[in-house]
């Protein structure tokens, strides 16, 4: 886990999913060392569940960087793909939901047991909340092991605002960044939005960030 003193101090994050890129916390600690662990699961099927901008994508990024397979949107999902994924060992689908070709996702669950293959499966909603019609494939699911993205604490949220900011080459002194984390919704779309607003409304008075430009965003808030 990075520290936040660190952070300050040399905030260098881009958008090329490094390791240390990627801010450990209470929030996401067990998933990171589930992934980590691999192959040592005690089942094949893996979900992560977590709300949007949580960190899921970058996850496995960074698995697929040391352990190598293969990445699917699960709207992309059709017969060409699933000869594709046979010479891999990990298959990863992603943004799970309702839309998904339920016939082919039970096919891949039945790929991954014939052939002692790996399933990350990434979703909002933890897969076994997700309404699949056909019985075959609820029965699939309840065999994953679960994992959840838990809302960010406070070290998290610190760390997502000085990313956010850094991507937008803005420096603030630490007293705001603490004031925006102790008023923001704890969700990791708040964060980004709120971040957004604030550079906006700072360009728009062509002023640097401060606690009124911050007082503004909040009042503002439900727009």
């Amino acid at each position: 886990m990075k520290d936040l003193n660190q952070l300050l101090l040399n905030f260098d994050y881009q958008q090329n999913f490094k390791d240390d890129d990627f801010y450990v916390s209470k929030s996401n600690s067990h998933v990171f060392e589930m992934l980590k662990q691999w192959p040592k699961w005690e089942k094949n099927f893996l979900n992560i569940s977590g709300n949007k901008n949580s960190g899921k994508s970058h996850l496995i990024n960074i698995f697929l960087k040391r352990y190598k397979g293969i990445k699917l949107d699960s709207k992309d999902l059709n017969n060409e793909k699933l000869k594709e994924i046979k010479i891999f060992e990990n298959i990863i689908l992603e943004d799970l939901d309702t839309n998904v070709d339920e016939k082919l996702l039970y096919t891949i669950f039945n790929i991954i047991d014939q052939d002692n293959k790996y399933l990350i499966i990434t979703s909002i909603k933890p897969i076994v909340e997700i309404k699949f019609n056909l019985e075959d494939l609820k029965s699939r699911t309840q065999n994953c092991l679960l994992m959840n993205i838990e809302k960010p604490d406070d070290d998290l949220m610190f760390a997502l605002i000085l990313k956010n900011l850094s991507d937008r080459q803005i420096t603030l002194d630490k007293k705001l960044i603490d004031y925006i984390i102790k008023r923001i919704e704890r969700s990791y779309d708040k964060i980004f939005d709120f971040i957004y607003k604030i550079d906006r409304i700072s360009l728009k008075k062509k002023k640097s960030i401060d606690f009124k430009i911050i007082n503004e965003a909040l009042e503002n808030q439900s727009e």
